[in-house]
């Protein structure tokens, strides 16, 4: 797959997905509760190793030993007794408590939308094996922008936290939310609506993939989330509002992609195209990736063209088929899609 190879390649500096770097308040707080827990069971860890091999050592037998002896047997001991029950929960306590606390950071209800709340809300539904991202309402104004597999957000300030509140459902089956430096994993579950929320502190690119099993593609259902200065969030969704470019000299792709069942399962704004099965392509080109993160959106075309050519060769089992395309009707489509920007 050298086109995941050299999208890998190319983003290699921004795909830190530990979620030992955070980079969201609630993805501190999960770090902060791991560091804990890690540091309190590392201790009992040393505790205990060092008694079994001080016990191994200090009362090995030895060649003076009879051999039938028993080393001294000692029965009760209300100090020992005390301190083996008081310990373990001691500690459980001060992890429930903490525990506790993690949840209260990190499960925030939504608010109701506000006029200059510099809030987001967004709601994401899975599908097998892409993600599409409905934008709701930022900063109190309703936006209704409908795109796929790469969420972009604007970064918080010093003084001036944007929190994005997700909206989280599925289409078909489980699946789960996760970019792990902005936010724990949250399901997506059919027939039920959960939420969570992140507000990144730092702006660039975040990756992520769905965390729970939903079929052959799994694996190749990336998440992308792009934080972006405010002004330039500001510059994406006015761009993303605007309809779908109309470039004359690609009348002709136009008429051909509309003559395609591919209108059946795809959307683009202004057009007859108003299928909601599978991404919506007003703006295509702005997306770097295609496939859900899978390769790389070049601007000359190379890759949209293997996609539609054959998608079954990069993504084996996805729901969009080959169509036999001509070599012209391929070039036409092509060069029309090319112009959603």
């Amino acid at each position: 797959m050298p086109g995941a190879l050299l999208l890998a390649a190319a983003d290699a500096a921004t795909q830190n997905a530990s979620i030992f770097s955070p980079a969201s308040p609630p993805a501190q707080s999960i770090h902060n509760l791991a560091i804990l827990i890690f540091a309190i069971t590392g201790f009992i860890f040393v505790v205990v190793e060092t008694v079994l091999f001080y016990s191994i050592f200090r009362f090995r037998r030895r060649k003076s030993d009879v051999a039938t002896s028993e080393p001294p047997q000692l029965y009760g001991s209300a100090p020992i007794e005390i301190a083996w029950t008081a310990a373990p929960l001691l500690i459980v306590v001060v992890i429930v408590l903490v525990c506790a606390r993690t949840l209260w950071e990190v499960d925030l209800p939504a608010p109701q939308p506000q006029p200059g709340d510099s809030t987001l809300f967004v709601t994401v539904v899975g599908r097998q094996w892409w993600w599409e991202y409905t934008y709701d309402t930022y900063d109190g104004k309703p936006l209704g922008i409908v795109t796929a597999n790469e969420l972009h957000i604007p970064v918080s300030e010093k003084g001036t936290p944007r929190r994005v509140f997700l909206t989280l459902k599925s289409a078909d089956v489980y699946h789960s939310f996760w970019v792990p430096r902005l936010a724990g994993k949250t399901a997506l579950v059919p027939g039920q609506i959960n939420s969570m929320w992140f507000s990144a502190d730092q702006p660039g690119l975040f990756v992520g993939q769905c965390a729970e099993y939903c079929g052959t593609q799994h694996a190749n259902m990336l998440q992308r989330v792009v934080v972006d200065s405010p002004h330039a969030f500001q510059e994406w969704l006015d761009a993303q509002q605007k309809p779908a470019a109309e470039n004359p000299p690609d009348a002709d792709g136009k008429a051909m992609f509309l003559s395609l069942s591919c209108v059946n399962c795809h959307r683009i704004r202004g057009t007859m195209a108003r299928g909601s099965y599978a991404p919506d392509l007003t703006h295509l080109m702005s997306r770097k990736t295609l496939a859900s993160g899978m390769i790389a959106n070049d601007p000359e075309g190379v890759q949209l063209r293997k996609w539609i050519a054959d998608p079954q060769a990069i993504k084996p089992g996805c729901l969009m088929p080959a169509f036999g395309l001509s070599d012209r009707q391929l070039a036409l489509v092509v060069a029309y899609l090319r112009g959603l920007k």
